[in-house]
């Protein structure tokens, strides 16, 4: 009886072993499917950043304009826009970039629930801000455009309000009557998000100093709090100050890092030259989130 026992327990164990091997043959499939699939998410968000350094790195082209009265941009003439799609898709029916989108979304939310059962990462942090807790050691918020920055340092509090590209293709600025106020650049990140949110502001006016005259005069380590319109406050730290030529700007610098929650502040400094350029230089101020109240 016992041999009998044993002999028709070794059929049992096979069928055992031939199951587990599947079933780790089927996760390895999952594995290696999740991974070519966060790969292919991880490349379209970073073609997605590369576009707003490519539009960024246009808008500042001509650089942060001055405030001088006598020079005006020369208008461009607006590049006339072709439909993406033709025939069927060009009218009715959602259109194959909302379908797009949809499939992207159910991919993150398919990888998300991998990473749950799997306890693995497969999406870069990226291009999930907002859908996972944000990670301990710095916050990340959710997109509300700021209203008023503060720098203690420097004496500062000013209105923000938005701007976006001029007709000349370069970055807008405040008016000259609203010298007094920054503006957010709002083809980028809110301030708290993702990636650099980029406040411009002038330098002087022909009336005297402006907004960000004393951006040269902080330090590493100088906090700078700026106020949404959800009322929270992002507070950033200055990790340093730079001063580039207008024709020579670090786009990548300036624009691609988006690992964490960033802030740059860019006025008009060094000698001015007059003209449509004004000021001969840029100066950047590089700020990152450390807490949001």
């Amino acid at each position: 009886m016992a041999r009998t026992r044993h002999r028709r327990s070794r059929p049992a164990g096979r069928r055992l072993r031939a199951a587990a091997r599947r079933t780790m043959r089927a996760a390895a499939r999952i594995h290696r499917r999740s991974r070519r699939l966060a790969a292919r998410i991880h490349r379209r968000s970073r073609r997605a950043a590369a576009r707003f350094r490519r539009v960024a790195g246009q808008a500042f082209s001509a650089s942060v304009t001055t405030a001088d009265p006598v020079t005006q941009a020369r208008p461009v003439r607006p590049v006339p826009r072709q439909p993406a799609f033709g025939g069927r898709f060009a009218s009715g029916g959602p259109g194959l970039p909302v379908l797009a989108i949809a499939a992207v979304m159910l991919l993150i939310v398919t990888m998300l629930g991998v990473e749950r059962v799997t306890g693995r990462s497969v999406l870069p942090d990226r291009f999930v801000a907002g859908l996972r807790p944000p990670p301990k050691k710095f916050p990340v918020l959710s997109g509300s455009p700021p209203t008023q920055i503060a720098i203690s340092r420097i004496d500062l509090r000013a209105t923000v309000h938005r701007v976006g590209i001029a007709p000349d293709g370069s970055i807008a600025v405040p008016d000259t009557a609203r010298a007094q106020e920054a503006g957010w650049y709002d083809q980028g990140p809110t301030p708290g998000q993702y990636g650099p949110a980029v406040i411009v502001g002038h330098v002087d006016t022909t009336t005297g100093p402006a907004v960000f005259h004393g951006l040269k005069e902080l330090h590493d380590g100088d906090e700078i709090e700026v106020t949404r319109a959800d009322r929270r406050v992002a507070v950033f730290e200055v990790d340093e100050i730079q001063r580039y030529r207008k024709e020579r700007l670090p786009v990548d610098q300036i624009y691609g890092d988006f690992s964490r929650p960033r802030l740059r502040l860019i006025t008009c400094g060094g000698r001015w030259v007059g003209g449509a350029t004004g000021y001969a230089d840029n100066l950047v101020v590089y700020a990152t989130l450390v807490r949001a109240d």
